[in-house]
């Protein structure tokens, strides 16, 4: 068997791969360079000049290959290295008619718990959402931000007291709105420094969030070992890491109780298997990032399915006020999989990864560019979101 052909596809606001052989069998896999996806489509394409003619079988090796050629990564290689990784493993599921998860040691659950997306603009907004998913089924819910989802061309401030007690005063609310049988996953966006994101965490604990996470930008592992090594709730991070070794850092720092492994970016089902390990060898816990359509939903299944130390996965549902819709992302690109019911969703069954390109994807949904954007501050510097 040989790769014949390589292709980048942009598709709303995602960039898929396909990957074709000569046995007629096509996998399909995803990017999580979602702010660079023009130049992870051209990382694609150059690998495609290495692996056209090879065999998509040899998983491992090309894996090796695409992230140790010359020794450069970066958040574009990597998503193209973690696109073409799943497509290769779908390719296998499907020679075997197998799923992906067979192949990864068979399965430890049948389901997966998962927890919906909550957004919104004001509190009301946001405990609003909270409740309708609730009423939904979901036992948990995350992309919960107390600082909540503001307009990005708003300036932003707010003085230290009063940015502390207005998201501690969302996380009591949101509390009280769903009560204890449902868990918030509360997440900061990377939007705060140290000693903020401190304060606030010994403001909620009392709340019993489920995880804290990124409540500071992903550069410094010993900033945010020293944020939890101060605070009484479990930080989850690593949705921006590109490298095993990243995990491995803040493992080595006990800076992490949640390991957030986008497997989109982080080398794929191959990359993401082995951050798996990583965590398990740490008593670490395991919530896939994925805010990306239903092929990275299907492939961060096939991780959930094998992996003992499995947590929770993140299950991208859009919010009606701001969306117009509350469909999963990516719904209407590829073929749909069975959705969650009273918050466990079932492990996919089918070959591959378990979903297909449906044929008038790229004509029904056009290409929708990221613009570079950055929220203002009040005195013109920058706000992370």
């Amino acid at each position: 068997m040989k790769i014949t052909r390589i292709e980048p596809l942009f598709i709303d606001r995602f960039l898929y791969v396909q990957v074709e052989t000569d046995k007629g069998i096509t996998g399909l896999g995803e990017s999580g360079t979602w702010g660079h996806m023009e130049a992870s489509a051209a990382a694609i394409t150059k690998f495609a000049e290495y692996l056209i003619g090879k065999d998509p079988r040899l998983i491992e090796h090309h894996w090796n290959v695409m992230l140790r050629a010359h020794h450069f990564s970066g958040t574009a290689i990597n998503g193209a290295v973690s696109a073409i990784d799943i497509a290769l493993w779908d390719i296998k599921g499907k020679l075997y008619n197998v799923p992906v998860w067979e192949l990864l040691g068979g399965k430890m659950r049948e389901t997966a718990r998962v927890y919906g997306h909550v957004k919104g603009r004001t509190r009301s907004a946001l405990i609003a959402e909270a409740v309708r998913l609730k009423e939904e089924g979901f036992t948990a819910l995350g992309h919960l931000n107390p600082l909540l989802d503001e307009d990005e061309t708003t300036p932003y401030f707010k003085s230290h007291a009063q940015k502390i007690e207005d998201a501690a005063e969302t996380v009591r609310q949101l509390r009280e709105a769903v009560g204890p049988e449902v868990d918030l996953c509360v997440e900061i966006h990377r939007r705060m420094t140290p000693p903020e994101a401190v304060a606030l965490a010994r403001a909620i604990e009392q709340y019993k969030p489920m995880f804290y996470e990124d409540p500071l930008r992903p550069n410094d592992p010993d900033a945010m070992a020293w944020v939890a090594d101060h605070i009484h709730i479990p930080v989850a991070t690593g949705e921006r890491f590109i490298s095993l070794f990243q995990f491995q850092t803040l493992l080595n720092r006990r800076a992490v109780a949640y390991l957030r492994p986008d497997v989109c970016l982080c080398g794929g089902i191959t990359g993401a298997k082995k951050v798996a390990a990583l965590a398990e060898a740490n008593d670490c816990m395991v919530v896939p990032h994925n805010p990306l359509s239903l092929v990275s939903t299907a492939a961060c299944l096939q991780i959930a399915a094998c992996i003992p130390n499995f947590a929770i996965q993140e299950y991208p549902t859009q919010t009606p006020d701001l969306h117009g819709t509350s469909n999963i992302l990516g719904t209407g690109i590829v073929s749909p999989i069975a959705g969650p019911h009273k918050g466990f969703m079932p492990i996919p069954n089918g070959p591959g990864i378990g979903v297909e390109l449906l044929p008038d994807a790229a004509k029904n949904f056009p290409e929708k560019p990221r613009p570079i954007r950055m929220r203002p501050h009040h005195d013109g510097a920058v706000v992370d979101m």
